[in-house]
């Protein structure tokens, strides 16, 4: 590629619960951008941000921002009408994967299990309408496990104060066993990590903390569970119509041997900790290739 088609800006930050996790991911990606010989420019998002685009006239966008806002297909359309190429997913995939309730019916329409969705009734506390055992209760569209809760059976329901006004929550069954992921490029799986955490599952902490968790790959489970968590992530990633990298979240109930999915993340983590980049380097992809090769075959919905 010439060099004058070589600037990229990497969005990262933003105003959203994830913003600061974000700014850890661009500053990862931007390392290996110029690395691969791209000229990378990091670039905060606020409400200027068409002008700042306009202002730097960049070939390609690395697209760094994690939940609301640059996760849900706000700024994919954005980007669309600008005519800016851009990393990850369309608006449409990026859209119905934030939405955790549509993209979970999508799944299960096409064989996928799900944890059984769960009626909630909200008034000073938020609790299932017609179910008493352990349950989550968690945003219908936001990431990171940013306001999970998991609520014990027997435990007090929790108060609808820990959760902004305007957020939208939905609750399911809690999933004994297992914490599993895949990260999907292009299409095809990478492989199967098990995460282990000290606590009941992989919270912020968790996930962005030095030590906050420990991963296993390839996870030390049956060759059947593996190819069926492969299996499914390529599936979801076709059906939602995702392009480049994403993640499928699982969790695996070893005693029922039964594989449920989670959710798909279109955005994945991509920091020092982060599972994607640390998928693609067991695969033989060091995270320089990774984010030239996003870089490489970006490009605006058709």
């Amino acid at each position: 590629m010439p060099a004058f088609d070589r600037k990229v800006a990497v969005l990262m930050g933003g105003w959203t619960s994830e913003a600061a996790v974000s700014r850890v991911s661009a500053s990862f990606c931007s390392k290996a951008a110029r690395l691969a010989g791209w000229d990378a420019i990091e670039v905060e998002l606020d409400r200027d941000i068409i002008a700042k685009l306009e202002d730097i006239r960049p070939d390609r966008v690395f697209n760094a921002l994690h939940g609301q806002i640059g996760e849900d297909g706000s700024v994919q359309g954005m980007l669309n009408i600008l005519n800016i190429p851009y990393t990850h997913s369309g608006v449409l995939a990026s859209a119905t994967a934030m939405d955790k309730i549509s993209s979970r019916l999508i799944f299960a329409s096409i064989g996928i299990a799900v944890p059984p969705l769960l009626a909630l009734e909200q008034d000073s506390h938020v609790y299932p309408s017609d179910y008493t055992g352990a349950h989550v209760i968690k945003p219908r569209n936001d990431g990171s496990s940013f306001g999970v809760v998991i609520v014990n059976e027997g435990s007090s329901a929790p108060e609808r104060s820990l959760w902004p006004a305007e957020t939208d929550l939905m609750a399911e069954m809690y999933i004994p066993g297992k914490e599993l992921t895949v990260s999907v490029l292009d299409g095809r799986a990478l492989c199967v990590t098990e995460i282990k955490v000290d606590e009941n599952f992989y919270d912020f902490d968790a996930k962005y903390k030095p030590g906050g968790s420990h991963h296993v790959l390839p996870a030390e489970i049956p060759e059947h569970i593996t190819n069926q968590a492969c299996e499914w992530a390529e599936r979801a990633f076709q059906i939602l119509g995702c392009r480049g990298v994403a993640r499928a979240d699982y969790r695996w109930d070893e005693d029922a041997d039964q594989l449920y999915m989670l959710e798909v993340n279109t955005q994945p983590g991509m920091t020092a900790t982060s599972l994607t980049p640390e998928q693609a380097a067991f695969v033989g992809i060091s995270g320089e290739e990774l984010v030239n090769h996003l870089l490489e075959i970006a490009q605006c919905d058709d």
